[in-house]
């Protein structure tokens, strides 16, 4: 007589979570390194959507500030579900990847990114699942410059800097389509995007490593799949500090992949 099969083993917590989520569930994910003074205008911004049915995940990348504890505070009276997690690796790409596949692991189907020093505007959500619910695989949003932190002569540079960024990128002939990609390139800021969480895993993820990665995971994701618009709806207003920081000339370099020369990485 054979013996009996055992049972099988109950699933794993993530994928149990899974599949508990609705099939469209839609996650924020912030990435997040001392950022203490800035992060609570960006919840503000988040808690200020149309649309509020998501789940807002904050990845706390090496603070030592105070970061964790403010976005641990915020969950305890967000009109949304909040996590916190701890990316102790340093680099955006690492808090991104890790805030990305965490989502997954938890349900997600949709997934957006913005920074801890960025304000989302009130239809940025809305128009994110709009595009991805049409069919988009990614979505690129628009930037303007936040006006809390910069003049008019600040916000008309960095409009300046976003423009040559994305002139330089067509132009650039390592990223000619005759490379393998699908689809023409297109400017692509990692802090106002969208995108499906199988996407995300079938291009492999975010680099893991620090900042610049945009440019770099535009391009798995161009080789990847054609389903790459640009959503001017989706806006956000990003952060100047890098062009005051670094200057005009510097923040060009940085912006065209020259790295910010005698300057970290970090402008903070």
């Amino acid at each position: 007589m054979r013996p009996a099969r055992p049972s099988p083993a109950p699933a794993p917590p993530a994928r149990a979570a899974a599949a508990a989520r609705p099939a469209g569930a839609l996650w924020v994910v912030v990435p997040a390194h001392q950022e203490a003074a800035r992060l609570p205008g960006t919840l503000a911004a988040l808690a200020a959507q149309r649309d509020r049915d998501f789940t807002l995940l904050v990845v706390d990348n090496a603070s030592t500030d105070g970061t964790a504890a403010l976005a641990r505070g915020f969950a305890r009276r967000a009109p949304f579900p909040v996590h916190v997690v701890t990316e102790p690796q340093k680099g955006v790409g690492c808090a991104v990847d890790t805030g990305f596949r965490y989502a997954i692991a938890h349900g997600a189907a949709q997934l957006a990114r913005t920074d801890a020093d960025c304000l989302p505007q009130p239809g940025w959500t809305a128009a994110a699942r709009a595009a991805l619910d049409a069919g988009a695989g990614l979505v690129c949003g628009r930037i303007t410059a936040r006006r809390d932190e910069h003049g008019p002569a600040g916000r008309a540079a960095f409009r300046l800097l976003v423009a040559l960024a994305a002139l330089f990128g067509r132009l650039r002939p390592a990223h000619r389509r005759s490379r393998g990609y699908l689809v023409p390139y297109r400017m692509h800021a990692g802090n106002n995007m969208a995108l499906t969480a199988r996407l995300y895993e079938d291009t492999g993820g975010m680099p893991r490593r620090p900042s610049p990665t945009d440019r770099l995971f535009l391009n798995r994701v161009r080789r990847t799949t054609a389903a790459v618009v640009r959503e001017r709806r989706m806006v956000v207003a990003n952060s100047t500090r890098r062009l005051r920081t670094y200057g005009l000339l510097t923040t060009a370099r940085w912006y065209l992949d020259k790295g910010p020369g005698r300057h970290g990485e970090d402008p903070r």
